[in-house]
């Protein structure tokens, strides 16, 4: 349920842009990502960071497309935000000593240093390509046909690559003792 809650910003923008047109799918996109933080702040919980800066983003961007009525400014939203969450992983790891893949997982799954440090690397290297390919099929290919990428070809990326990075730290992660019990 809760990857809904996150996806729908994205799904009502896909719908809105299928009935009516991109403004109106970024004035949607915009709106229901304002009613996410209220949500949060009504349920009284802490917003998430990524949420205040997809709405920060969203904002920005979506208010400027649709005041100049110029879909350039939301087409640069997807490089920008994965340019930034590569340079977050990046410098948190190198300038700050800090890895951020680690913090969010390591409840779940323990791993050595090394390992937390490809796994960041990866995802890095992961969003970069993502902005890289955003940018290029937002400005060498219809509207359309970018909102399409947008909305499945990115989100598809994104799941495939969680996948694989699970299916390469599966041999890294420690067994459990009935597990080992059943390979004797």
């Amino acid at each position: 349920m809760h990857a809904l809650f996150e996806y729908l910003p994205l799904i009502v923008f896909f719908i809105f842009y299928k009935l009516f047109d991109l403004y109106w799918a970024t004035g949607a996109l915009i709106a229901l990502s304002a009613l996410q933080i209220i949500y949060y702040l009504a349920r009284k919980k802490p917003v998430p960071k990524r949420n205040w800066i997809f709405f920060a983003l969203i904002l920005v961007f979506g208010g400027l497309t649709i005041f100049f009525h110029d879909d350039t400014f939301l087409k640069w939203k997807v490089t920008i935000i994965n340019v930034f969450f590569a340079s977050a992983l990046l410098v948190s790891r190198y300038a700050l000593n800090n890895n951020i893949i680690k913090q969010f997982l390591q409840e779940s799954m323990e791993l050595p240093k090394a390992i937390w440090d490809k796994l960041n690397i990866a995802w890095a290297l992961f969003f970069l390509l993502c902005g890289g390919l955003n940018w290029y099929v937002a400005f060498h290919f219809e509207q359309e046909t970018w909102v399409n990428f947008k909305v499945f070809g990115l989100t598809g990326l994104t799941f495939i690559f969680a996948i694989s990075s699970i299916a390469a730290l599966y041999k890294f992660l420690p067994q459990d003792e009935e597990d080992n019990n059943l390979h004797k």
